[in-house]
């Protein structure tokens, strides 16, 4: 009888163990699978980062752009103002 009780405790904490470690591997992948995710975010992130720094200078660009061809129509509106006030 005292052989079964002891094989009886042995199977438990075997089982036990084993479903302990099984828990434990299901988490790891668990683990490295989250990490791989945020890995895989940031890097989506700084993709977008270097994305919307490019934009914003061909925005600045554009905007040059259009302040210099905006102050250059308002010099030759100026110069055609000047030119109608001198015909009167």
């Amino acid at each position: 009888m005292a052989d079964d009780a002891a094989g009886v405790w042995a199977a438990g904490l075997g089982t036990a163990g084993f479903f302990a470690f099984l828990i434990v591997v299901v988490w790891q992948i668990a683990a490295t699978w989250r990490a791989r995710m945020l890995a895989s975010r940031e890097q989506e992130y700084r993709r977008l980062t270097a994305k919307y720094a490019d934009l914003l200078e061909d925005n600045t660009e554009i905007l040059r752009r259009c302040t210099d061809e905006l102050t250059e129509t308002r010099r030759s509106v100026a110069a055609v103002e000047r030119m109608m006030r001198e015909v009167d």
